[in-house]
């Protein structure tokens, strides 16, 4: 499986429930990772999502405890090991699923996952929400790294990290 995000130098990824900031290249790079792919985020990360709506082109996946929760265009399951059991019962491959948010959800797949893709804002950012970080973690290795990129003011890079055991 594969873990997609934007972190920053702190490896944070939100705050107060928002992104930290929105790069559009940033957008553009997600949409084509995961277009006809399979999604997986926590209730709170589909509610950040614009209109509330499950993303176009993919299979959306999110887990919530709440059994009336059921947004149109998703799969709502309750927890990790149901939905690894979806994931098995329907062959879906692993490199075809994406793990997109937020902490929690991130948190709980990593085990899981052997490709991160990452897109590091070198910039602090005031934030109360982090993914872990892979840069001082020895079981996953950066393995590629774009050129420097800018947004106004912004450098930021996007970075492919592999688990250790698949290089």
């Amino acid at each position: 499986m594969n873990i997609i995000c934007a972190v920053d130098k702190n490896w944070a990824i939100g705050l107060n429930g928002n992104l930290l900031v929105s790069i559009p290249q940033d957008k553009k790079y997600f949409r084509d990772e995961t277009l006809g792919k399979t999604i997986i985020m926590g209730r709170k990360t589909f509610e950040d999502l614009p209109g509330m709506a499950a993303l176009y082109g993919r299979k959306n996946i999110v887990l919530s405890r709440d059994k009336s929760f059921n947004p149109e265009g998703t799969i709502v399951l309750r927890d990790l090991k149901e939905c690894l059991d979806y994931i098995k019962k329907e062959e879906i491959p692993d490199e075809e699923v994406f793990i997109i948010g937020g902490e929690s959800i991130y948190s709980q797949f990593l085990p899981y996952c052997d490709i991160a893709h990452i897109t590091y804002i070198d910039y602090e950012y005031k934030a109360d929400r982090y993914m872990h970080n892979l840069d001082k973690d020895s079981n996953w290795q950066l393995v590629l790294e774009s050129d420097e990129e800018t947004y106004f003011d912004l450098v930021y890079y996007f970075r492919l990290y592999k688990r250790r055991n698949n290089i």
